[in-house]
């Protein structure tokens, strides 16, 4: 009797190993056969979980996506500035814990993919821009703080994750308690 392969199970090795191997060599230096020997199987496997190279990519962004969703979702009760720093605390830790996913997204930053970027940035800066306009509603906000800023702490939280994947002097998950500081209390009235 032939052996049952888990189709789900093989495909998210395979998505795992592309993964390392994009974040290792680079989306535009892999090639199909560097997954499937990181996955241990043959080219014609991944082939069967995915059609091309680029689907890899577009998977490997779906699951980076979900997580981000995942940390929107979780609001939190309290202050709006008190789930501010939670879900600065949340982001760091869930981009700390998956750094090939973060340097993936950095080599494809620049580059030209189907990846809709745009879009996790602006679920981001969505739900900061709520809790902003939260804390000023609770009069937590110092005077002249509004949605703009929603794209500074985006930006202020990137800019680390950015250093952190640069400089391996630069500790992702030492910079939450400063991210806070500057991006919550800053603005806090």
């Amino acid at each position: 009797m032939p052996k049952r392969v888990d189709v789900d199970a093989r495909r998210t090795e395979i998505l795992e190993a592309a993964v390392r191997v994009f974040a290792r060599k680079g989306f535009a230096a892999s090639r199909i056969e560097d997954v499937a020997a990181e996955a241990g199987v043959a080219k014609g496997s991944v082939y069967l979980a995915v059609s091309s190279r680029e689907e890899l990519l577009t998977a490997a962004f779906d699951q980076y996506r979900a997580r981000a969703e995942q940390q929107l979702a979780a609001p939190g009760s309290g202050p709006a500035l008190d789930r501010l720093a939670q879900l600065i605390r949340s982001t760091v830790a869930m981009l700390a814990a998956h750094p090939d996913h973060a340097r993936v997204l950095l080599d494809v930053w620049s580059a030209r993919t189907p990846l809709d970027m745009a879009a996790v940035y602006e679920g981001y800066r969505a739900a900061v821009a709520e809790l902003l306009r939260a804390a000023d509603a609770e009069g937590q906000l110092r005077a002249g703080i509004g949605d703009a800023h929603a794209a500074v702490i985006v930006g202020a939280i990137e800019g680390c994750l950015v250093q952190w994947l640069a400089d391996d002097r630069v500790a992702l998950t030492e910079m939450t308690e400063p991210l806070v500081q500057v991006c919550v209390e800053g603005i806090r009235r």
